[in-house]
C-alpha cells in the first residue's frame, strides 16, 4: 500500500482528496487583484466612483466597480508600506527600497493589475517630529544617507495603459500610514495650530499640530534641500498637470492611518490653492482609517469646497484610530479643550464578520485587514462574503491573523526581505545592500 501526506489507507486518501479539493476551491475564491475581473464599468464610471454624485446609491450595498476601485486606492498605499527601509542598523533606513521604476513591480502591485501607473516622485518628512512611536525611524549609523527625514510615499501617473482602464489620466498621491493601532496610543500629543500655508495667515481652523507639521516642515537633509513633502508634491503635480494639460485628468490621494491625516490635509490644499486655477481638477481623497484632523473650523472650510473635493473616509467598526484624537488644546495653552470632528463622507464596515478571520489574533487597524473588509462587505444588515477583488493570502503578510483551515492558505508573516537585505559578493562575503539607487 502507498503511503500519503496523512498516512496509510483508503481512509486517509478521502482525507488527502477532501484537502485538496479544499484548497483548490478556497484557491478559485481568492482571486485578488489579479483576478479576471472587468474593468470596462470602471473607466466609463469614473466620475461617480471619484465622488461626483458623492457616492450616493453606491456604498450600501456596494457597487461593485466601486469595490474594485477602492481596493485598487488601498493596494497602492500598500507598495509604501512593503518598500519601506526601517532597518536601524542600514544606512539606507527611511528611504525606499526600490528605485521608482521599479517601485510597482518590485511590491508585488503591478502583476495583473489593469491600472497601470508610473511612479514619478518620492517625497518625504521629517524624522524628527513627534508623532506615533516607531512611524518614523531614525538610523544608529553615522553613514545613513537621510539623517532626519524619512519616506513617505509617491506621486504616479497613469500610463495610457492605465487610462484605459480608468477612463482618463490619474495623477495618484498614495501616503504611508502607521500599521497597528497601539502605535497611536503612546507619546502622542493632540494639540492644535493654525494652518497659514493652506488657509492663509488670518485663518480661523485648527489642525493638529503633527500632521500640519509633517506635511508643511522643511527637510533638514542637505539632499533634500530644505523642501517639505508639501512643496515636493505640488511640484511634482505642477508638472504632470502641464504635461498632460490636453487631456482629461484627476487627482487622487489614497493614505492609510496617519498617512490618511496627511493625505487630508494634502487634498485640502490642492483644491484651496489649485494647481491650475482657469480649469480645476477634480481632487478626491480616499482615507483608510483616517483619525481626525481638524476642528469645525476645519471642517466647515473643507465643506465649502465640495464642488471640487471629495473625501471617503473608510472605517472599520471594530478600529479605535478613526475615533482618535477625540479633543485638544491649541498649542501653549491649556483651555479651552476643542473637540476634534471628522471631515468627508463616511463608509463603514465591519471585517470581524469575516469567517477567515481570528477574532482573538486580528488587527482591525492593518490595511490588508481594511480591504479585506471591503472585499466582504455584503451591506450594513447584510453577512461577509468575498467578491475575489483581494487576495486573502495577503491578510498574513506581515501578521498572524487567518484561522483555521484558513491558515493553510499562507504562514505567518510570510512577506520577508531576502536575506535580510545581505547579498554574497563574488569572494563569498556578506554585506547589507538593501537599496537601489535612484534619485531621491
Amino acid at each position: 500500500m502507498g503511503c500519503g501526506v496523512f498516512g496509510h489507507g483508503k481512509g486517509n486518501f478521502v482525507q488527502y482528496v477532501a484537502f485538496t479539493c479544499f484548497v483548490s476551491a478556497l484557491g478559485s475564491l481568492i482571486l485578488g487583484v489579479s483576478g479576471s475581473v472587468s474593468v470596462s464599468g470602471i473607466a466609463e464610471r469614473w466620475k461617480d466612483l471619484s465622488g461626483s454624485k458623492n457616492w450616493e446609491g453606491l456604498l450600501d450595498p456596494l457597487d461593485s466597480d466601486l469595490r474594485r476601485y477602492l481596493i485598487h486606492y488601498g493596494s497602492m498605499v500598500s507598495a509604501v508600506y512593503d518598500s519601506f527601509i526601517n532597518e536601524p542598523i542600514s544606512k539606507n533606513v527611511g528611504l525606499c527600497r526600490y528605485a521608482r521604476k521599479n517601485l510597482l513591480r518590485e511590491s508585488g502591485h503591478d502583476n495583473g493589475n489593469p491600472f497601470k501607473y508610473e511612479v514619478t516622485k518620492y517625497f518625504y518628512s521629517p524624522s524628527t517630529i513627534r508623532t506615533a512611536t516607531n512611524y518614523l525611524i531614525q538610523s544608529q549609523r553615522p553613514d545613513t544617507v537621510l539623517k532626519q527625514s524619512n519616506w513617505m510615499g509617491y506621486v504616479a501617473v497613469a500610463t495610457d495603459d492605465g487610462k484605459a482602464a480608468l477612463g482618463r489620466r490619474d495623477i495618484l498621491v498614495a501616503w504611508r500610514g502607521t500599521v497597528r493601532a497601539a502605535e497611536w496610543i503612546k507619546n502622542f500629543q493632540f494639540l492644535f495650530v493654525k494652518a497659514p500655508l493652506i488657509f492663509g495667515q488670518d485663518s480661523n481652523p485648527l489642525v493638529h499640530k503633527g500632521f500640519y507639521d509633517m506635511y508643511t516642515a522643511v527637510n533638514p537633509d542637505p539632499i533634500l534641500k530644505g523642501v517639505s513633502a508639501r512643496d515636493q508634491i505640488r511640484e511634482e503635480v505642477r508638472r504632470l498637470v502641464e504635461q498632460y494639460k490636453d487631456e482629461e485628468m484627476s487627482i487622487t490621494l489614497a493614505g492609510h492611518s496617519l498617512g490618511s491625516s496627511l493625505a487630508t490635509l494634502n487634498a485640502v490644499d490642492l483644491v484651496t490653492n489649485p494647481i491650475n486655477k482657469d480649469s480645476p481638477i477634480p481632487v478626491t481623497a480616499f482615507l483608510f482609517a483616517s483619525p481626525k484632523v481638524g476642528e469645525r473650523n476645519f471642517k466647515n472650510a473643507v465643506s465649502k469646497l465640495a464642488d471640487n473635493l471629495k473625501i471617503l473616509r473608510l472605517t472599520d467598526a471594530k478600529d479605535i484610530v478613526p475615533k482618535l484624537p477625540p479633543f485638544g488644546v491649541k498649542v501653549n495653552t491649556t483651555l479651552p479643550i476643542i473637540s476634534y470632528e471628522h471631515v468627508g463622507m463616511e463608509f463603514r464596515f465591519d471585517a470581524s464578520k469575516s469567517n477567515y478571520l481570528d477574532g482573538f489574533k486580528a488587527s482591525w487597524h492593518t490595511l490588508v485587514t481594511y480591504l479585506h473588509g471591503v472585499d466582504g462587505f455584503q451591506g450594513s444588515q447584510g453577512g461577509f462574503k468575498l467578491h475575489g477583488d483581494f487576495d486573502v493570502a495577503l491578510l498574513n503578510k506581515n501578521i498572524d491573523q487567518l484561522k483555521g483551515n484558513y491558515s493553510l492558505m499562507a504562514p505567518a508573516e510570510w512577506y520577508v526581505v531576502k536575506n535580510s537585505g545581505m547579498v554574497q559578493q563574488d569572494d563569498g562575503t556578506w554585506i547589507l545592500d538593501d537599496h537601489e539607487v535612484d534619485d531621491i
